[in-house]
């Protein structure tokens, strides 16, 4: 199951990405992933969402995309930086 592995590494690169600022909360998570990727998308949406369920993340949303292809792609992070003017 490779499925989980890419949510693995989709969640690293989440984590890094709001690491530098430890104030920042990931809100939402969005990927884009190819119809030829050889991913199963609903396998992937579910190991995604229980990896996003917990810490560092607490309930983080998965943004699933798909389009035509072979790439899986981070397209953006949704984050909440504290600051009370958002």
């Amino acid at each position: 199951m490779h499925e989980l592995s890419l949510a693995l590494e989709v969640c690293r690169i989440a984590e890094a990405s709001a690491a530098p600022h430890p104030a920042r909360a990931v809100r939402a998570v969005a990927v884009e992933v190819g119809k030829d990727a050889g991913i199963e998308l609903e396998n992937f949406r579910f190991c995604l969402e229980a990896l996003l369920s917990d810490v560092p993340f607490a309930g983080a949303r998965a943004e699933l995309t798909t389009l035509p292809g072979t790439d899986l792609r981070v397209t953006h992070l949704e984050v909440d930086d504290g600051r009370p003017d958002d």
